[in-house]
């Protein structure tokens, strides 16, 4: 179903993100950025992003979406797609933060990378190679010594 940039099943996510671009908080950049997420449960969630004159307190689209998701029930492996818009050409990947806090919901999704001529698909493990995620804080199996 999201093995294709082009299936009919991203259009939600996509009309979401792309409602949320335009609601982004860009003064200084101008740089407007809209993400949405598919839950496990089926829900849509959408993020901007938000600017500030204190560019280091700025929020991206995609870490937006996933707070609300998280406060909407989100748990880690319920995350099941994502897209983000923009209009710069070309294609505007995930930052690192965002890609490492994708992270921490699924170890690999597809993020569909849109803007308003063309589309591309991605594998959030493509996108962020040997993550760290919860699961380096396992123990180690009990030595039998």
């Amino acid at each position: 179903m999201f093995d294709d940039p082009q299936s009919p099943a991203w259009k939600p996510l996509l009309d979401a993100a792309w409602a949320a671009r335009d609601r982004a908080h860009a003064p200084y950049s101008h740089f407007q950025v809209g993400a949405a997420l598919l839950t496990a449960s089926g829900q849509v969630v959408a993020g901007c992003n938000v600017e500030n004159a204190a560019y280091p307190v700025g929020l991206c689209a995609e870490r937006g979406a996933v707070s609300t998701a998280v406060a909407l029930g989100l748990q880690p492996g319920g995350l099941v797609a994502a897209v983000v818009v923009t209009d710069a050409e070309p294609l505007t990947p995930p930052c690192g933060a965002c890609r490492q806090v994708l992270v921490e919901f699924a170890d690999d999704v597809p993020i569909l990378l849109a803007n308003r001529r063309t589309q591309q698909l991605h594998r959030l493990a493509d996108l962020l190679p040997h993550s760290f995620s919860g699961r380096h804080f396992q123990s180690p199996a009990q030595d039998p010594r």
